[in-house]
């Protein structure tokens, strides 16, 4: 079906068919079993000490401001990560502001944190609970001078909703977010983070455009404040040189099949750096089950996608599942599990 309603939904501008896949998922009307698979036990793995039924995530990004999570659930994915979620409702940067590039089954976006706010974000969380894990990103407003303050005043509000929290720091579409990665910065905003002791998993979302040298003082880091997991990775600015698309120049993040190997070789070195003690999910070109067991065999405890669905469609979850349990298969591994950092 998918195949067959693509052509029109690509002839929309991106922005318009991601608000048309909201609207369509807002009306529930997926049915429960619909996307259920056989051998799905084999799925079935812990992160953060939580039993999930697969490793497969939605990235945040696409459900911004937690309005279609449990309808995710329903198209089988195993966990789901909204926002970024801000203090104060923003609108984002100017438009157009999201692009395809279909020869590089790509995507840049310059978004810039556009969601509906912490307070109402919070009311529509607590009139519908989640049903699976659910992962909150947040970040700080455009126009915050200390953005730090941001991070600790969506932490202190919105964590009793969440089953796991993501300290976006990464997303190059906020002046001066990416100085958080440096030693000093970091450190003054951890220490400010755990001091509010908050009970719920805490994890980094990383950029791939760090230089290699940057991932020891992040480990450092991460291993003195007891960070539960690294998100791994958010967009780049970088790899344009062998884009095909012509909108291939567009300022902004660069997501899909060109973050795929420099995702990956991240993963392994945090794997690595990390002796195994922090959770790692992985993203960045996740499309298939090949995919997804590149990254997992890398170090990941579990994935996430967000640009595979654009080109795939709603049943990426499902075929991503199928595909991976006959990877299990063949290589005669029983559980995901046992695959989490087999080619490091």
């Amino acid at each position: 079906m998918f195949s067959i309603i693509r052509p029109f939904i690509f002839n929309l501008d991106p922005e318009m068919a991601h608000d048309l896949a909201i609207k369509s998922l807002k009306l529930n009307l997926i049915p429960n079993n619909i996307f259920q698979i056989k051998d799905e036990d084999k799925l079935e793995t812990k992160v953060f000490g939580q039993k999930i039924r697969n490793p497969i995530g939605l990235a945040a990004g696409f459900d911004k401001s937690a309005e279609v999570y449990n309808s995710f659930f329903k198209l089988g994915f195993g966990f789901v990560e909204v926002g970024t979620i801000t203090p104060r409702r923003q609108l984002g940067n100017p438009k157009p502001r999201v692009f395809r590039l279909e020869k590089d089954k790509a995507l840049i976006n310059r978004l810039g944190f556009n969601n509906h706010g912490l307070d109402l974000i919070i009311k529509r969380i607590s009139k519908n609970p989640p049903k699976e894990m659910l992962g909150i990103n947040i970040g700080p407003n455009s126009d915050t001078k200390d953005k730090s303050d941001d991070f600790v005043e969506c932490l202190s509000k919105i964590h009793k909703f969440a089953n796991y929290l993501t300290i976006n720091i990464s997303s190059p579409n906020t002046v001066g977010l990416r100085d958080f990665h440096e030693k000093k910065s970091l450190d003054f905003l951890l220490n400010k983070i755990f001091k509010l002791k908050i009970p719920k998993p805490i994890c980094l979302k990383i950029s791939p455009d760090i230089d290699y040298k940057d991932v020891s003082q992040i480990i450092e880091l991460a291993k003195k404040f007891n960070i539960n997991g690294l998100i791994i990775s958010n967009t780049t600015i970088e790899n344009r040189e062998e884009l095909k698309d012509t909108k291939k120049s567009e300022e902004g993040g660069l997501s899909g099949q060109p973050l795929k190997h420099v995702s990956t070789k991240m993963i392994k070195e945090f794997y690595k750096g990390t002796n195994k003690k922090i959770t790692i999910i992985g993203v960045g070109g996740v499309d298939s089950g090949e995919s997804a067991f590149e990254k997992i065999s890398a170090g990941a405890s579990a994935i996430q996608l967000y640009t595979g669905m654009i080109f795939r469609g709603p049943t990426i979850a499902r075929d991503i599942k199928n595909e991976l349990i006959s990877i299990l298969k063949r290589e005669n591994i029983k559980n995901v599990s046992d695959a989490v950092g087999l080619n490091t």
